[in-house]
């Protein structure tokens, strides 16, 4: 870059992004070493694109084949949210996030004011078309579970209904009551860690939802180095006839860090594909689990597996946030586009010297909207004219933003700016 001005706006971005990354290795949690593997994983991209899987939300979700309509709707336009009955859980993950959530002490002991979360959804959209069940562990409170469940279908008789559950405690009676309640989705999530003996136990009680509740799904963080136990369990699945597999990647929750450091785990680098301070609390992404995803949706193709599979990122999360907070603020200013791939707010921004020769340009082309800012020595016009500039002796940068919300009102926050080099 020879322009200093768009140099400085970027170094500052940077250095916001090195202070967090710092601030965790002060914390003790390791880094991987900036962009390892991703050579690797656009090889692997490049061959799943090849091969004919959909690459969606700019490529944070990629899919093949069958794919629940909750996980469409997660993203989608017609609205999804997911509910917890309670916090206890029999099991102790050193990879749950769910501590990172407010009130979870409380959650545990009193259980989760679900009513009101019902009530506020039927409030705000009620013809929302996915409605989830999580934990905890939703099978520990079943006559809770399946009250949920019954009024939910009451406030949204359209709506698609999904519980996740580790599966251990699942009985026929539970399962059969689960689909009276409505229950049309399961998701099991089997621990690569696990004892066989446990696993199999989950793999029975998925055959056991197979024969009552119409999808079955397995949703799991893909821990690194564990691909010879997957290629089996994937054998396993499509024995059972499962309808699909959602691949997570694998987080790092904020706690619990030796235990990750004891199996050697490393965070990946940079951690967000755009750095922002993302409400999901699911953590930072390990270094390893995307390459890991990939590779086993390739091997899936390759052996012709008989269910869908979906590689649901990290940043895959962040979309669902980011589609909330800014497609009502798509036509909020002429310049700003909403985009619908990352569903950030975007525009063209050049810098210094070069604002000038663009907007002469610009103007030429028949650009009426700017958006100049001159204590940041700025203009900002709509990205459908970027084009425009190529060839052009300026240097233009995208400007991605967040539509934020205080007590002061709603205000346009930009969180990254991308050279085109």
């Amino acid at each position: 870059m020879r322009n200093k001005v768009l140099q400085s706006e970027v170094r500052e971005y940077n250095k916001g992004e090195a202070a967090y990354v710092q601030a965790l290795r002060e914390k003790g949690v390791v880094f991987a070493e900036r962009g390892k593997n991703q050579a690797a994983i656009d090889e692997l991209r490049s061959k799943l694109e090849a091969a004919g899987a959909q690459f969606k939300n700019a490529g944070a979700s990629i899919v093949w084949g069958w794919q629940s309509k909750a996980c469409v709707e997660c993203t989608g336009n017609n609205g999804s949210e997911t509910f917890s009955t309670t916090f206890k859980c029999h099991r102790d993950c050193y990879f749950c996030f769910n501590y990172n959530v407010a009130d979870y002490d409380k959650f545990v002991r009193e259980g989760c004011p679900w009513e009101e979360g019902l009530e506020r959804c039927k409030r705000e959209n009620d013809s929302i078309a996915v409605i989830g069940l999580t934990g905890g562990e939703p099978l520990l409170v079943l006559d809770d579970s399946i009250h949920f469940l019954e009024e939910a279908g009451k406030a949204f008789p359209a709506a698609h209904k999904r519980m996740y559950t580790s599966g251990d405690l699942l009985t026929e009676e539970g399962a059969a009551r689960l689909r009276e309640a409505g229950l049309d989705e399961i998701r099991f999530s089997v621990k690569q860690d696990d004892p066989p003996e446990r696993q199999e136990r989950v793999l029975a009680a998925m055959q056991l939802a197979r024969r009552y509740i119409p999808s079955l799904m397995v949703e799991m963080p893909i821990i690194p180095n564990t691909e010879e136990r997957m290629h089996e369990l994937f054998e396993r699945w499509a024995e059972i006839g499962i309808d699909g597999i959602n691949l997570l990647e694998f987080c790092f929750p904020f706690h619990s860090w030796e235990e990750f450091a004891a199996r050697g785990f490393t965070i990946r680098n940079p951690p967000f594909d755009v750095m922002y301070d993302y409400g999901y609390s699911g953590g930072l992404p390990v270094a390893g689990s995307e390459e890991l995803c990939l590779e086993l949706m390739l091997w899936g193709i390759e052996h012709d597996v008989p269910f869908g599979m979906h590689y649901c990122s990290l940043d895959n999360k962040h979309r669902s946030e980011m589609r909330l907070r800014n497609e009502r603020g798509a036509h909020i200013h002429p310049v700003l586009s909403f985009d619908e791939g990352d569903f950030f707010l975007k525009c063209g921004k050049v810098y210094g010297d070069d604002r000038t020769p663009a907007y002469e340009a610009l103007s030429a082309a028949g650009c009426e909207a700017f958006m100049p800012n001159d204590p940041e020595q700025s203009l900002a016009f709509p990205l459908a004219y970027l084009g425009v500039l190529e060839g052009a002796d300026v240097e233009p940068a995208v400007s991605f933003n967040v539509l934020e919300t205080d007590d002061q009102g709603a205000y346009i926050g930009e969180v990254a700016l991308r050279p085109l080099m």
